[in-house]
């Protein structure tokens, strides 16, 4: 069975889109294969590749790419999911192909305030809460799958 490709968005792809793909592919990579990318691409956020290598998972060797590249190539993904606010998710472009779309609206962890140890605390639950939706999402898909 050949895996259903994934696309996570959201603004930079530099922290949400970044921790669902790693989260994606680590907790049901044998029936997806995931990707990020964002509206406007910026540089990933070291406070992110950090917390996401205390959960054993180094995505420091990531680089950030544009939604709209990858759009311009006809890459097809059976989900695209924005991660981003509702607003921002409107602007993701309509993938060619059978794409379900679905929004999965976190906090941006880029808004996170303070010194380094404060901002990884605000961070923390985020990754956290996307892990969660992760796991939630890929045991109902993955039923879905073998049905």
């Amino acid at each position: 069975m050949s895996k259903r490709k994934i696309l996570f968005v959201c603004i930079h792809n530099s922290a949400r889109s970044q921790m669902a793909e790693a989260w994606a592919n680590h907790i049901c990579g044998e029936h997806f294969e995931a990707q990020s990318a964002g509206l406007e691409p910026g540089v990933l956020n070291p406070l992110v590749v950090e917390v996401m290598k205390e959960e054993g998972i180094d995505i420091s060797h990531k680089k950030t790419q544009a939604v709209f590249d990858l759009f311009k190539r006809g890459e097809k993904f059976s989900y695209v999911i924005t991660v981003c606010d509702e607003a921002s998710a409107e602007r993701c472009p309509i993938f060619p192909g059978i794409t379900q779309r679905l929004h999965w609206g976190f906090p941006d962890p880029s808004k996170a305030t303070g010194s380094d140890k404060e901002k990884l605390q605000q961070i923390r639950p985020i990754r956290d809460a996307i892990k969660q939706k992760i796991e939630n999402w890929c045991s109902s898909a993955c039923v879905t799958d073998k049905a």
